[in-house]
């Protein structure tokens, strides 16, 4: 018998004149936002604990009005009149209560917050032209919403350091920080490495790490992120590109099997930054350092470019290039020839690439494990992005050791390898000179392309688009952001390629074709399409 959810108490609140319930331990901003009611705020942050040390979030409050036997005084419509009280209070540290009274936008609220503006600028350097965080700058945007629009303050303002070296990934100008606490309270809540802190007092309190302490946690340009004006900046992304430029495309990350949902910010066919998208079935808001910083290699001078067939004038026309792969690979024994696919390929390529196997009866294929230690948060243990749609589409089949060992010893000749190096998979470079044939597709240049009798260019994972299934079984969706280099191409487009020249086939001309006709074969997707799995995927139920 299951066990239903206690269910939650609601609680009757009035927020600028209206009555709304909401569960009972709602924080009053919370519940404001969820009316449509913005309220300005810097400390506050929904997955961290609250301090309301900004005051930003200041909002007029009541209470039900009493009578002498302590009920509720009613208005005409029946609803409690409210008493409201003499001062305004923080709405991010308090919770919503029975009858409870909230003015968001009252002369006094607004006064308020106009005089926050102003302390709050009163030792802030006006350099926004030259800071990283100007055009997403709570602190620019908020003085111009809620703020004076002019200064009374004629002293000399603090000065305080600048360029600190927080650590590997982090620089800090102290001057820009308001004291939020957000990137304490991150590092001591979420990544659980208390090195942050706040020394001195009043208007000469600055941000440090602890004494023999650096900020090197893996997490720690999640502080970035959060860091609501231009104090903590990311090495890496620091005076290299003006946010207005950046074109945000929304897409999940490929370092492992979490799925981690982000942002991915280009210009000009390039990727400038990744940033994490907030998915609460997944990586909430989150992401590590080391999968974000993971994408230069994007831009390599490695990168394959153009096809190759081996012996004849390079670069090869793609036609040229397909019909030399198939021709090398029609009439051969499927007894010796095999198949590496890669669990970095998604749904569609996977569903294509076991087509093509079919179609050539080849029956040692399968996709290389990268087992790895995870570190308990949003790294698993799979290295891999899609071992789970590898499974599901039946490519994973444990036959990596068998397929070397016939490399090895010469009863395998033909070798396909997909997005993946060969001697990565167990295979010497020496072994893979004595195969007849050597299809290969992937976008970096290593040992197995080196040897290749047909190079095939594809795309990256941020060039394409596409679909995986992350270790937790939640279908999730890659969007395209740039352009794949010179004559790189789709995956799932040369596949389709390779088994119309070897087999034949009905054409198929988008991935929303592939995907559809791959859904009407796996009942896990089944009347799903790629545009209904949506920006933060959909849980898929697999048989385990």
């Amino acid at each position: 018998m299951s066990e239903t959810a206690t269910p939650v108490a609601m609680v009757n609140v009035q927020i600028d004149g209206e009555w709304k319930q909401f569960p009972k331990g709602t924080r009053v901003i919370e519940a404001c936002m969820q009316s449509g009611k913005f309220i300005p705020h810097y400390c506050y942050h929904p997955k961290l604990s609250s301090p309301g040390n900004c005051r930003m979030c200041l909002v007029e409050t009541g209470r039900p009005k009493m009578t002498p036997d302590r009920q509720p005084v009613l208005d005409a419509n029946g609803k409690p009149e409210i008493g409201w009280g003499p001062k305004p209070e923080i709405c991010c540290a308090m919770e919503v209560a029975e009858g409870m009274g909230v003015r968001t936008s009252s002369p006094l609220v607004e006064e308020c917050r106009k005089g926050v503006m102003e302390f709050l600028l009163i030792n802030h350097p006006l350099d926004c032209p030259i800071c990283d965080q100007a055009g997403e700058c709570r602190l620019q945007e908020f003085s111009v919403e809620f703020g004076k629009g002019e200064s009374r303050f004629i002293e000399e303002k603090v000065k305080k350091p600048k360029r600190v070296d927080l650590g590997e990934r982090i620089v800090l100008d102290d001057e820009r920080c308001i004291m939020c606490s957000r990137c304490i309270r991150f590092m001591k809540e979420i990544a659980h490495d208390d090195v942050l802190g706040f020394l001195n007092r009043g208007s000469y309190t600055t941000l440090s790490v602890y004494p023999g302490k650096k900020l090197d946690n893996n997490y720690s340009l999640n502080t970035v992120d959060i860091c609501p004006v231009g104090a903590l900046t990311s090495k890496d992304f620091r005076f290299k590109m003006r946010v207005w430029f950046l074109k945000e495309t929304k897409s999940i990350d490929v370092n492992c099997g979490m799925g981690t949902n982000i942002l991915i910010s280009s210009r000009e066919n390039t990727v400038h930054r990744i940033t994490p998208r907030e998915n609460d079935f997944v990586n909430s808001c989150w992401m590590p350092d080391s999968h974000r910083l993971n994408f230069h290699y994007l831009q390599s001078d490695s990168r394959l470019t153009a096809p190759i067939v081996k012996g004849e004038e390079a670069p090869a026309h793609w036609t040229r290039a397909i019909a030399a792969a198939a021709e090398q690979l029609k009439g051969r024994d499927p007894a010796k020839t095999a198949m590496i696919a890669s669990a970095r390929m998604t749904n569609e390529e996977l569903f294509l690439a076991r087509r093509l196997a079919a179609g050539l009866k080849i029956e040692n294929f399968d996709v290389l494990p990268r087992p790895q230690k995870g570190d308990g948060f949003l790294i698993s243990d799979d290295g891999n992005p899609n071992t789970t749609g590898a499974k599901l589409l039946g490519l994973a089949t444990g036959k990596l050791p068998a397929i070397a060992a016939g490399v090895a010893s010469g009863q395998i000749t033909g070798l396909i390898v997909l997005g993946e190096d060969a001697v990565d998979c167990g295979i010497s470079e020496d072994h893979l000179k004595n195969l007849e044939t050597l299809v290969v597709s992937g976008i970096l240049a290593n040992a197995t392309t080196r040897r290749a009798t047909v190079v095939l260019p594809t795309s990256a994972w941020a060039e394409k688009r596409g679909s995986m299934i992350n270790i937790k079984g939640r279908l999730q969706r890659l969007n395209q952001a740039i352009q794949p280099p010179a004559e790189a191409r789709d995956d799932w487009e040369l596949l389709r390629d390779l088994i119309q020249a070897t087999g034949g086939s009905n054409g198929i001309y988008t991935i929303e074709e592939v995907f559809k006709l791959m859904a009407s074969e796996i009942s896990a997707l089944k009347g799903l399409t790629i545009s209904r799995i949506g920006d933060l995927g959909t849980q898929l139920t697999l048989n385990s």
